[in-house]
This record gives structure tokens, sequence and C-alpha cells, in this order.
């Protein structure tokens, strides 16, 4: 019988629609979920319109607030898909109250924050991820075994962009969530992050974990908005002290992510301008098409001599059913979270303190403070 994980939802968060389709529809014959509560931080009422809304089945508990959400019996994992300045406190908020945790990206604010959850996930005995939902796609999974296959060489370049084409002048008001700096608004946190996994899921996490280092250079340039002070481009170069899958001594390996609101990775929304993510080793290329945090289309080409046939493959992996792709990283919580591990494999709690920790350098280098009640490492703390 398929292990079934109840799960209670803070905030209004559509990808959650995943979880009421039925595992089949994707493969999946072991794991299951339900969605039993759901928590506003408004009022009960605008948590009953979303549960309508979204048409999730009873029985389903609705709250006014989180901390009833997180004390209802019947939930066994919580979902934090609040703003990135509350994270850390709704995180704790569910731990402190006995919950497994799946917690969107970008972790917290601040590496800091990260790792006293970390911390408090392991005292308490409590699975705890951060939801980068990109990381268990099955086409990330196929291009990371790719990669440590050997199947482009040695992979000494990663070049990485998420970039949307909105102007914030008339895309958001300035209090959205994306430029409001007392919501950690901004391009890094928000989009940064995605750009950022696939340089760590290539020249990072295909190693072996005691061969993983930690990048030994950080540069970056950041471009602020100057009606909020939010950043709004990023471009980051990462040096690594080794190469994948290797780890060839007296070689490194580098990587340029970049983020931005007002040029687009992809203008026509058709691939037209070429791959978000660019994956380059000594026998070939990996190219990924379609935006950072959920590709469905890969090219593997191959190096060959000027008389030989190019091998040239293209790769479609498309999400099933009329899904977003959100029940991948789901069902590996449910797996953990059946199996007792406080951790996923995929995406460690030392990886993400790490990407963290990298956002916190960039910030340091572009200036990009926020208030101190969201940099905060003190819980409770009424935000």
């Amino acid at each position: 019988m398929a292990y079934n994980l109840r799960w209670g939802i803070l905030g209004r968060f559509d990808q959650i629609i995943d979880l009421l389709l039925a595992p089949s529809e994707r493969g999946v014959t072991d794991v299951a979920h339900t969605v039993v509560a759901v928590a506003s931080s408004s009022s009960k009422s605008s948590a009953d319109s979303f549960v309508q809304r979204l048409q999730i089945p009873g029985p389903c508990a609705t709250y006014g607030s989180y901390k009833e959400a997180v004390n209802d019996h019947n939930v066994q994992a919580i979902y934090v898909a609040s703003p990135h300045s509350h994270h850390f406190q709704h995180a704790m908020l569910a731990l402190e109250a006995g919950k497994h945790v799946l917690c969107e990206k970008a972790f917290t604010v601040n590496a800091a924050q990260a790792k006293i959850l970390c911390e408090t996930a392991q005292k308490k005995g409590l699975f705890l991820m951060e939801a980068v939902w990109t990381r268990y796609f099955p086409l990330s999974i196929q291009v990371r075994h790719l990669v440590q296959s050997g199947a482009v060489g040695e992979v000494l370049r990663v070049v990485s962009d998420l970039s949307i084409g909105e102007e914030p002048e008339t895309a958001w008001s300035n209090s959205h969530r994306m430029i409001n700096k007392d919501l950690a608004g901004g391009a890094l946190l928000d989009l940064g992050v995605y750009a950022l996994t696939w340089v760590f899921q290539i020249l990072y996490h295909t190693l072996p974990p005691a061969q993983r280092k930690a990048p030994s250079q950080i540069t970056s340039h950041m471009s602020k908005y100057t009606a909020t002070g939010s950043d709004e481009e990023a471009t980051m170069i990462l040096t690594f002290p080794t190469t994948t899958p290797s780890a060839l001594p007296n070689r490194t390996s580098h990587a340029v992510a970049m983020t931005a609101f007002r040029v687009a990775t992809d203008p026509d929304n058709r691939g037209s301008a070429g791959p978000s993510i660019q994956i380059q080793g000594t026998e070939g290329h990996i190219l990924i098409f379609g935006p950072a945090f959920r590709p469905e289309r890969y090219r593997v080409v191959l190096k060959s001599e000027p008389n030989e046939t190019a091998t040239v493959r293209d790769i479609h992996v498309p999400v099933p059913g009329n899904a977003r792709g959100m029940f991948w990283e789901a069902d590996e919580v449910a797996r953990c979270v059946r199996d007792g591990k406080l951790e996923s494999e995929t995406l460690p709690w030392k990886e993400s303190i790490l990407i963290m920790e990298v956002m916190d350098k960039v910030r340091q280098q572009g200036e990009l403070v926020y208030p101190d009640n969201i940099e905060s490492t003190i819980h409770p703390l009424d935000l």
C-alpha cells in the first residue's frame, strides 16, 4: 500500500494542486499525498476561498492563522509558501510544533537562518528540505547522470540564466513581494537561486559527497531598482576548485549565473534565443531549453571532427498531465519521511546552506541589506 503523507499548507500556493493528482499518472505507486489543512495569515475566509477555488477534497481544515495549522494533529508535514522574508519564522514555527517541513526557495533570507533551521530539525528528528522543485524533475536527473557518466567529458564551465523581461515600474506595485525589501524581494532570491541551482547541481552535486568543494572565488555585479532598493539584476562568476566528474587535480571549473527583471532569457517564449543553461565539457555540451526552474527539453552535442557526422541528440521530457511538476519534490519528501530520513540526498542541508552563503556574498558585494527584523535569527519574532 502506498505511503500517504498528510500536508498542511501555509499560504496560498496554486501549485499544490499537483498534490491532488493521482500518483499513477506519473508512474508512482509507493507514495501519495493528501492536503488536510490550509492556512491563510489574513483570515479563515481567505483559506476557505482558496480551498474552494482549487477544489481540494475534504476533509480539509482551514485556519486564519499559521499557528493553528501547525498544531493540527492530523498534519504530518508543512509546506511553507509564504514570502522569503517569513520563511525562517514559519519554518521554525512548524518545526517547534513537531512537523516535517518543505520550505519554498530561497530557503531563508540568509545562511545564518538556514543553519538554525537545520540544527533545529536535527535536534527534533524532523525532516526538512528547501523546495527547489527543479532538482527532482526527470530532466534534471537525466542531465546529472549524463554528466556523472562522462558523456560530455570533463565539465569545466556552466552558464545559467533566469531572466524574465518585466519592467518593474509597470509589472508590480512597490509593495509586491518581487520588489519589496520588507518581503526580501528582488531578482537574486526569487530568480537567481534557480540559476545557482543549475551551477551547483552540475559542478558540485555530481561529485561524490567527499569530493564536493565550495566555490573558491565569487565575483558579482548587482543593479538596484531605484524605487524600492531591491535588486533587479545580478551576474555572478563562481570558481570551483575542482572539475566534474573526475575531479581532475590542479584544475578548476567556472560558472556564470545570471538573473534580471528587464531582459528575458527567452524573449519569444519559443526557445529562439537559445538555451537557458549551457553545460560545457571537454567532449561536448548539454544545452537546456526552457525556464531554468522548469525546463522540458535538452540537447546533447558531442565533439566531432570537420569530416565527421555530427552527433546531436534532442530529448524532450515533458511534465505529465496538466501539471506543473511540484509532485516530484513532494514524492521525495514522502519517501524520506516514510524511511525516517531527516534530509534529502538530492538537496542536502549542507548544499542549501552553501547556496545561501553564496547569495549572502553576492548581496554583500552588491551592498543589498534587508531590514533587521527579516535578517534576524531570533525566533519567535512577530513580522
